[in-house]
């Protein structure tokens, strides 16, 4: 794929990473005519619905874009959603989704609620000051995966496989992270961040209900920061991850470098797309371990029949089941 354009407005495809916080009273009445919308207007992607909000990215047309955020923005309390808007040269996704689930990020903390109690928004142009603040501890929230793509300098990598793990970990580190900066005689500030914003929200009402009082997050997650903090004056080290066909992304929003190990959904470098463990469609230096001889003989075989199909012009079975097992996304 190519890189997308450095002004979304100009990109063939209109990429929209959403999220919005709310109460439906009942959710699932919501999806047949939201998928329809997006069916109907060619959109692709993945959207999430719960009984606390939705989530989710999409991408199609400019204006087809338009229409199905104005049918998301008049349900209820979602006027005001979080959108974050880029630029794909081609497709980023193989279909369209619309899924019922118990949270729209999944935490399984049950009793957090973001719209009782979250933490201090933080402004993109405000985030270097704090982070830059010795007394501020900086927590990055998202997967051990996506942190090896890119992370702020001194941000603490809780090396978390999975959301979920967020909570242990916290709990089992909150001694030694506060206690590190009780000398200055001050109350210790967390600042998290995210890809989007929504797993900050979870995570800062999760602080927060552990009794931690100074807690901030980055508005608009990695990718607002991105599209926003000029290059020359950031202090993001890498690229960012994202849940779709473009892996990563930078300043700008431009797309990224690495590619993505369709064994095991973890993105790929360019030092390890030389490894002799990288083999395209079938395994990468971080999986290779995980795999059978029989496991990577299969995906040998998917991966040449995919090849067959792209040159024939069709879209092959295979990537319609890995577009299926693509990562839920962290629209926000």
């Amino acid at each position: 794929m190519t890189p997308s354009s450095e002004n979304p407005d100009r990109a063939p495809i209109c990429v929209a990473a959403l999220y919005q916080f709310t109460r439906f009273a009942d959710f699932a009445a919501l999806r047949p005519p939201l998928l329809a919308l997006c069916e109907e207007e060619g959109i692709k992607g993945t959207l999430l619905l719960a009984a606390e909000g939705i989530n989710g990215t999409i991408a199609g047309s400019h204006e087809g874009i338009a229409r199905v955020l104005a049918h998301v923005r008049a349900l209820p309390g979602c006027a005001d959603v979080d959108v974050k808007l880029s630029g794909a040269d081609e497709m980023p996704f193989h279909r369209m989704k619309v899924r019922l689930k118990r949270e729209i990020v999944t935490m399984g903390q049950p009793d957090i609620d973001p719209l009782s109690i979250v933490g201090t928004y933080v402004e993109p142009q405000d985030w270097n000051a704090l982070i830059a603040d010795p007394d501020t501890i900086v927590i990055d929230t998202r997967n051990d995966y996506e942190v090896a793509v890119g992370t702020f300098a001194g941000a603490i990598d809780p090396r978390t496989a999975t959301f979920r793990d967020f909570p242990e970990w916290f709990r089992a580190e909150r001694d030694k992270l506060l206690a590190a900066r009780a000398d200055s005689g001050k109350p210790p500030k967390v600042a998290m961040f995210c890809t989007g914003g929504i797993r900050c929200e979870k995570s800062t009402a999760f602080l927060k209900q552990e009794g931690v009082e100074d807690v901030f997050h980055l508005k608009g997650g990695i990718l607002k920061y991105l599209e926003t903090v000029p290059e020359a004056e950031s202090l993001w080290q890498g690229e960012c991850f994202v849940f779709d066909q473009r892996v990563t992304i930078g300043h700008g929003l431009v797309q990224g470098s690495h590619a993505l190990c369709h064994a095991c959904r973890r993105p790929v470098n360019a030092q390890d797309q030389s490894s002799p463990l990288y083999e395209e469609g079938v395994s990468c230096p971080a999986c290779h371990h995980e795999r059978s001889d029989e496991q990577r003989a299969s995906y040998r075989e998917r991966h040449r029949q995919e090849v067959l199909a792209a040159e024939r012009g069709e879209l092959h079975v295979g990537a319609v089941r890995k577009a299926g097992s693509e990562t839920e996304p962290d629209a926000g």
